[in-house]
């Protein structure tokens, strides 16, 4: 049985450990919610000051040019590619990851219905299980368009397959689950999607720089993704978008703003889109933002994703061994596929009173997080979290449904 210097061990032979150095980590906080908002990256403070007290405080209006902000979301579109297996010129940083998923349903089915072949199809497929605003951005599209568009809402991974058929004209998934953790195979449910001749979006909010991702190699159409978990933007960092190649051409934003536009500062009443994919860009961006993600991202430049996920499947078969042996006395259930290729990087489990442990937990200096119904949901960002961390936590698990238990068994002797 794993011990806790086994532990400091494995963090003495981790090659990714030194990174823990370059972020903000509060002394006796074990952090398991990366998943939700990562940590801040030393330099970002830095940065941040860079940007108010030069860049905006002297050098004013003239840092669109100067600082390079006119060019940030296309910059650093081009810096986190590699991580999700795109090209320079594929990705934009911009907007929110709902805005850029409402950009991104409604240019796929504004491509498909012009196509003869696809023309009247009226379904869009996605998980019951998904992120609600997901869910939300579809629905509203669909109240939008006034075409009859319908929601095909799937109840598990396992009957998707079926799901998409020959009426489906587009399918949008999460490539991890928020709540479960569960990964789905993108090459294989991109494969069948296009057999059907459907176009696929993949929201990759728990996936960006947590786990391998080729959007290439897996010939998918169009994907969105957060920055501010396990790519560490900080608080509301804008999120990003990337259109394939061959859609580029024929990819409509539905909100044309003026960044957008082939010459912006021409000002001219008529819009014309962008080449590329700065077409998928609106309205004027959010500088300091924007700013404070290249400091996150440049940490991952000093690794690579096999290593990241190496990592993390590694520290969540610890965490999941540990808690199994540890609190087996207790009614807790494993939400997270077991299977690696099923995996992301956090571990859900669920509990009776889940919401209760949590909050003990947090009161003790580890931080997880809650998802109804039931589901104590914890996040490993390899980055920086420890093998010692993942001890400690079930350490403290264990204690707080011991005394929980206890607490039970003594509520009933008294009332009994």
């Amino acid at each position: 049985m794993m011990t806790r210097n086994d532990c400091l061990a494995r963090d003495a032979a981790d090659p990714l450990a030194p990174l823990r150095d370059q972020f903000e980590l509060p002394q006796g906080v074990i952090y398991l919610d990366g998943n939700s908002l990562g940590a801040r990256p030393k330099a970002a403070l830095a940065r941040a000051q860079q940007v108010i007290a030069q860049e905006w405080g002297i050098d004013l209006v003239r840092s669109w040019n100067l600082a390079g902000w006119f060019d940030l979301p296309s910059r650093l579109g081009d810096k986190l590619a590699p991580l999700i297996g795109a090209a320079p010129g594929q990705v934009v940083v911009t907007d929110s990851t709902s805005v850029n998923l409402f950009k991104a349903l409604a240019a796929a089915l504004q491509m498909q219905a012009v196509d003869p072949a696809t023309a009247a199809r009226r379904v869009i497929v996605t998980e019951r299980a998904n992120f609600p605003t997901d869910i939300y951005i579809a629905q509203g599209l669909i109240q939008w368009l006034q075409r009859g568009y319908t929601l095909r809402l799937v109840d598990g991974p396992e009957q998707l397959a079926t799901s998409i058929d020959a009426d489906v004209a587009l399918v949008m998934l999460t490539h991890v689950n928020y709540r479960s953790g569960h990964l789905h195979d993108m090459q294989a449910l991109t494969d069948h999607a296009h057999a059907q001749s459907a176009l696929i979006t993949w929201d990759l909010a728990h996936s960006a720089g947590a786990v391998p991702l080729d959007l290439t190699a897996c010939d998918a159409d169009f994907a969105v993704g957060c920055t501010y978990k396990y790519l560490n933007g900080g608080p509301g960092s804008p999120a990003f978008i990337w259109v394939h190649p061959r859609h580029q051409a024929a990819f409509r934003n539905p909100l044309s703003g003026w960044w957008g536009h082939a010459a912006p500062f021409a000002m001219q009443p008529d819009f014309a889109a962008s080449a590329g994919i700065r077409r998928a860009l609106c309205g004027t961006q959010p500088i300091v933002s924007l700013a404070l993600l290249e400091c996150g991202l440049d940490v991952f430049l000093q690794t690579d994703m096999q290593a990241i996920r190496g990592k993390s499947l590694a520290l969540t078969d610890l965490f999941i061994a540990l808690v199994e042996a540890r609190c087996s006395a207790h009614p807790l259930g494993l939400v997270t596929p077991r299977i690696h290729a099923q995996r992301g990087s956090h571990v859900s489990f669920t509990h009776p009173h889940g919401y209760a442990v949590v909050q003990a937990l947090i009161a003790r200096g580890i931080i997880g997080d809650y998802r109804e119904p039931e589901i104590m949901r914890f996040g490993f960002t390899p980055l920086y979290t420890r093998f010692v961390d993942v001890w400690d936590a079930v350490d403290a698990l264990a204690q707080i449904l011991d005394q929980q238990a206890y607490d039970l068994a003594a509520e009933r002797d008294a009332v009994t």
